[in-house]
């Protein structure tokens, strides 16, 4: 299941990482950078939804596709929160705590998993509000200009401090739906 269609859309997005990167090395505008890391952000953020929609479809769904989806999502949203640190357009910490989030709740899962608890981990709403803050505050600070009136580094300064609120919640609600499990297993 390496080369269904939903696959290569997942494989997309782990591609689209140093073409993102890539632009701000280019002889143009700062303007035309932004616009263009943007444009490709949402384009392979999209992909997100569209491979899973796909999987389901066409009866694609893998065992490595549902591996690979949530590290593609991973990669996409630090390098783009590195990029955003290395532009000075997203605070360090910030950064810091939604990857050092993203590392621990995943070691979490597999841990989980390893002693037959996954379901006590698993994506829950808090998880999937944070993540579409972060996916709608990524692309206003690489924009980091206006647009129908609005400062988009300032929302999306506003959203990503959000994100990183609602990042340590889910982080919270996580571990404490994992420790009796952990309790349990472990005595």
């Amino acid at each position: 299941m390496f080369f269904t269609v939903p696959t290569l859309l997942t494989w997309a997005r782990i591609a689209a990482i140093p073409l993102i990167i890539g632009v701000y090395y280019l002889p143009l505008e700062w303007g035309t950078r932004n616009l263009a890391a943007t444009v490709m952000f949402v384009f392979f953020a999209a992909t997100d939804w569209l491979d899973g929609f796909l999987a389901r479809k066409l009866n694609q769904t893998s065992a490595f596709g549902a591996f690979l989806d949530p590290v593609a999502d991973k990669f996409l949203v630090c390098a783009s929160l590195l990029i955003l640190v290395h532009l000075g357009r997203a605070d360090v910490f910030v950064a810091l705590i939604i990857i050092g989030r993203e590392i621990a709740i995943s070691a979490l899962r597999e841990w989980m998993a390893q002693i037959g608890a996954s379901r006590s981990v698993a994506v829950h709403m808090l998880g999937k509000l944070k993540t579409t803050a972060q996916m709608v505050a990524i692309p206003f600070l690489l924009y980091d200009g206006r647009i129908v009136g609005l400062d988009t580094r300032v929302w999306g300064t506003w959203l990503m401090w959000i994100a990183a609120v609602m990042t340590v919640w889910s982080m919270v609600y996580y571990l404490q739906r994992a420790i009796p499990e952990i309790r349990a297993k472990v005595r």
